[in-house]
């Protein structure tokens, strides 16, 4: 039997689609939808991976033992009250000097100890000076080093007596 047209109401014909969806096409565009979606993924989860596996470090609980202890540290200085002043100096040449007064929780001059102060450049690790200050007069330290551009700088000061260290302190400053 052959199919009769249908007339619409302005007069136009519409015929009855000659193809019918199918079960078959139905499942390949299934399968072919969730193909992509899982290849995308899969891309993404892979590139995920390669520029951030999840570790920061490669010895996590030795970092967290450690990040405990520096804890501590930090409560047996706050304990001790001290007041540790630092001064940055530089000439036009470069060279720097670091002045560090440390006085107890009265303001007596701390002696005897083991100063370092690092100058860290925040924005390239090059330029980092480490320096070991010597006891000018009881309480007073002092260090020099060259070839210090103007700049920010971060000043890392550790205070030691035998192989305890009783003081840091870490600020960011601006030589001129």
């Amino acid at each position: 039997m052959r199919h009769a047209a249908k007339r619409g109401s302005a007069g136009t014909v519409a015929h009855r689609a000659s193809s019918r969806l199918s079960g078959r096409f139905v499942l390949v565009a299934l399968f072919s939808f969730f193909g992509v979606v899982i290849g995308v993924n899969g891309v993404m989860i892979a590139l995920a991976i390669g520029t951030m596996p999840g570790l920061e470090n490669d010895r996590p609980y030795q970092t967290g033992v450690a990040y405990n202890a520096e804890i501590a540290a930090a409560r047996a200085q706050a304990t001790r009250y001290w007041t540790v002043a630092a001064r940055v100096v530089r000439d036009p040449g470069g060279r720097t000097t670091v002045t560090v007064i440390a006085g107890d929780a009265a303001g007596t001059p701390i002696g005897g100890l083991t100063v370092v102060v690092k100058l860290l450049r925040p924005t390239d690790q090059r330029d980092d000076h480490l320096i070991s200050l010597s006891e000018r007069e009881t309480g007073t330290y002092e260090g020099q080093t060259a070839g210090v551009p103007a700049g920010a700088w971060d000043v890392e000061i550790d205070a030691h007596r035998a192989s305890e260290r009783l003081f840091r302190s870490h600020n960011r400053i601006i030589v001129n």
